[in-house]
């Protein structure tokens, strides 16, 4: 019997499966759709071992998220529902240690890759938002950690200077440049992360990777759903969602564009954004969180950079690259956006104060 055929009997599916089939655009999880012949459907994955090395703590964080969400959404596509095995594990454990679940099946929905209008962008931010407050009670500090210190951007540095230090692909010598952009903003490292650490932020659980394609849309309407991939979820601050789908979503460029005249932050998709997602946060931020908003956007990206060109430094050994170069390119690119962001930050701040009203 196949590790996919084990998982298949594991689960209390409703009727009998008559169709699986590889689903959906992901690179990291194996992702099947199951019908079944009492016409449900659901989605079957296999969780990337190598990837999240402690799927046992990532299926708790997921568990206990999906259970808190769906117990106060009576609509059954507003939140992901995870099916216990028939022995009422979060996950089954195949003979070769590979952890499977299963969601069922989110009714007339579609996932989308990439925003066609502003539209699209806007209801992203609304899924955003909702998924803030509709956690915003959730005990945060609870959950694991899947990858340790993700967005602790103080960490951040200390792995680019041993990476700098050790230098051993002899590539410091190619981007001396880029080197010291990221050295002069090391001093703003810490704006986030000792906030959290002295409560002047709250303590948040966050999605980690606030793309468009992580949202079911309602097929007719393109209205928001809910989130999905939830296997980053963990604590932190509501800057890191809010500013990580702005360094993404608002972007003019492709993230490894090597013409940087084409690459800025568009202020108007900054503000649709800005507006969803408050709109939906409703009074579950803090003052000092919506105020910090645009901090949130450009430390994300300045992270995220930093993180590019530290692989680079490395040798390319966490990024997938398709061509030499590839990630000193995404660190320029997202240098770009800092330096706009940084340009544009009294627009950013009044707009952020307009949506309020």
């Amino acid at each position: 019997m196949t590790a996919l055929e084990q998982a298949l009997q594991a689960f209390p599916l409703r009727g009998k499966p008559i169709y699986t089939g590889r689903y959906g655009c992901g690179h990291i999880n194996d992702t099947y759709a199951i019908a079944c012949d009492s016409g449900c459907m659901y989605i079957l994955q296999r969780v990337n071992s190598k990837i999240f090395t402690r799927p046992e703590e990532l299926m708790e964080n997921v568990a206990a998220v999906t259970q808190f969400l769906s117990d106060r959404c009576a609509d059954p596509r507003g939140a992901l529902r995870l099916v216990k095995t028939v022995d009422g594990q979060n996950s089954f454990v195949d003979s070769e240690g590979e952890h499977w679940r299963v969601f069922p099946f989110v009714d007339n929905s579609i996932c989308l890759q990439k925003a066609e209008s502003k539209e699209e962008f806007r209801q992203s931010a609304i899924a955003f938002g909702r998924f803030q407050k509709e956690l915003a009670e959730f005990p945060a500090a609870m959950l694991h950690e899947p990858i340790a210190n993700f967005h602790n951007t103080v960490d951040r540095y200390r792995q680019f200077h041993e990476a700098l230090d050790a230098d051993i692909m002899d590539r410091a010598r190619l981007c001396r440049g880029e080197i010291e952009f990221y050295l002069a903003h090391e001093q703003e490292a810490g704006c986030i992360v000792d906030r959290l650490a002295d409560g002047r932020l709250p303590l948040r659980v966050t999605h980690n990777d606030t793309k468009l394609n992580n949202v079911m849309l309602d097929y007719d309407s393109r209205t928001a759903l809910c989130v999905i991939d939830l296997d980053t979820i963990m604590p932190g601050s509501s800057l890191y969602d809010f500013g990580d789908s702005i360094r993404f979503g608002a972007a003019t460029a492709a993230e490894d564009e090597q013409d940087l005249s084409k690459v800025s932050m568009d202020l108007e998709l900054y503000r649709t954004f800005t507006e969803g997602f408050l709109s939906a946060c409703g009074d579950s931020l803090t003052e000092e969180e919506k105020r910090m908003l645009p901090i949130g956007a450009k430390m994300m990206t300045l992270e995220c950079g930093l993180r590019f060109l530290t692989d680079y430094l490395k040798g390319d050994t966490y990024f997938k690259t398709h061509r030499e170069g590839q990630n000193l390119d995404r660190a320029r690119t997202q240098m770009k956006l800092v330096a706009d962001m940084e340009a544009k930050m009294p627009q950013m701040e009044q707009i952020i104060q307009e949506v309020q009203g």
